[in-house]
């Protein structure tokens, strides 16, 4: 049998690492997309050390350029013809406001509008699987969110609370719409709150709260581990009891309900259309 292919975003650290491990372990061939070439061949090495009859290999993306991600998916075409298992893990959170290459707002940038585009240009490598799995990391954060479509990149008012609440209500939003879109391809899309994890989301952006407070969150018994935040990404990608389950959001590997605003359809469409010309895609 030919190994089922999947690709992690924010692959070099955190749940994005501990989930390319343990689909390598599996057997899968992941793909790894890493922003720093150096940090990316560092964690190849941890995922290659694993074994298994899996393999993994290093693709270079930077969820905050819109061209780097164009790049990324012309080099991610080159490489395989079907994608069997998409994940967007990647994140970032900021105390203050920052921008992506683009002009975004950095937390909106990365985490909803990069993978936007990310995956819409390789959906055509998901249509040829047949078991397709995108799966959004998204967070219990959204609850804190808000679309701000008057002022989606924050320049008047902004907070760290604002900014990653809103990336996340957006991550939600885009998988329910994304789910009927790829319904009739058999492609199921799900998002999940991964629960409070230690990573170091934005701290090697420079962007996070600094790996003084990395650490001394580390000693706090209410974290998991990144490989216990990524048990139900796992769960999703690989387990064939959700085969066939769409528009769904996760958490500890069960279906959990969502708040009204993160079940507004009219709105997710909406965020649909704007995400689309913020990154130039057609409608």
């Amino acid at each position: 049998m030919t190994a089922k292919t999947a690709l992690v975003t924010g692959a070099n650290s955190g749940m994005g690492l501990a989930t390319s491990r343990e689909l390598t372990a599996r057997g899968y061939r992941v793909l790894m997309a890493c922003r720093s070439q150096a940090r990316g061949e560092a964690a190849l090495r941890q995922v290659e050390a694993v074994g298994g009859s899996g393999s993994a290999e290093l693709v270079l993306c930077d969820l905050a350029d819109l061209a780097s991600i164009r790049r990324f998916a012309d080099d991610v075409h080159g490489r395989v013809s079907t994608l069997d298992v998409l994940i967007n893990n990647a994140g970032v959170v900021s105390p203050k406001r920052q921008e992506t290459q683009d002009g975004f707002e950095l937390a909106l940038g990365v985490n909803h509008l990069g993978h936007f585009l990310m995956t819409n240009l390789l959906l055509d490598l998901m249509k040829t699987s047949s078991d397709g799995r995108i799966i959004v990391v998204a967070s219990g954060a959204y609850k804190a969110g808000k679309i701000d479509f008057e002022d989606p990149h924050l320049r008047q008012h902004y907070n760290v609370i604002r900014s990653y609440g809103q990336s996340k209500l957006a991550n939600i939003l885009f998988a329910r719409e994304l789910a009927l879109r790829v319904h009739e391809q058999g492609i199921v899309v799900n998002s999940l709150h991964p629960g409070a994890v230690l990573t170091q989301l934005g701290v090697n952006r420079g962007t996070g709260f600094g790996q003084g407070v990395y650490r001394a969150l580390g000693k706090l018994p209410a974290f998991q581990t990144p490989e216990e935040g990524a048990s139900t990404a796992v769960y999703l990608a690989d387990s064939p009891e959700v085969s066939g389950i769409s528009r769904e959001y996760f958490y500890r590997s069960q279906p959990h309900r969502l708040n009204r605003k993160a079940e507004d359809d009219e709105t997710a469409l909406r965020l649909w259309e704007w995400s689309e010309r913020e990154v130039g895609l057609a409608p």
